[in-house]
């Protein structure tokens, strides 16, 4: 139904930024809500921010509020995250996600994903 592409990943110093994107087919990725979730290795994988289909409201785990900004460009059928001041603890693989069905700080209630983009953070 909605097939996603993660890039953008990569190794960086801390205090550094990356922004990954998430690229979708398809010709309704623009009616969907879109999130991001990362995965640290022992770790359950875990909420990090989401936006509305409009763009317009967005929502963030705590431990990346002020520091993370999800956007989207629906012409381009792209989802963003731009990540500032990066820390050791963000290291994790990075998973977009779309087609949402409860409640989107939960990884069981997303149905489509991409299969990851390692970011890591050196100290």
């Amino acid at each position: 139904q909605v097939q996603l592409v993660e890039s953008g990943g990569g190794l960086v110093q801390a205090g550094g930024s990356l922004r990954l994107s998430c690229a979708a087919s398809g010709r309704t990725f623009s009616t969907y809500p879109a999130g991001w979730f990362r995965q640290a290795p022992g770790k359950e994988r875990e909420f990090v921010a989401a936006i509305t289909s409009s763009g317009l409201d967005t929502y963030y785990a705590d431990s990346v509020k002020g520091r993370f900004i999800i956007s989207r460009d629906n012409a381009k059928n792209t989802a963003y995250l731009q990540m500032n001041s990066l820390r050791p603890e963000d290291t994790a693989v990075y998973y977009c996600a779309a087609d949402p069905e409860g409640t989107y700080t939960s990884d069981s209630a997303w149905d489509s994903w991409g299969q990851g983009t390692q970011v890591t953070v050196s100290s």
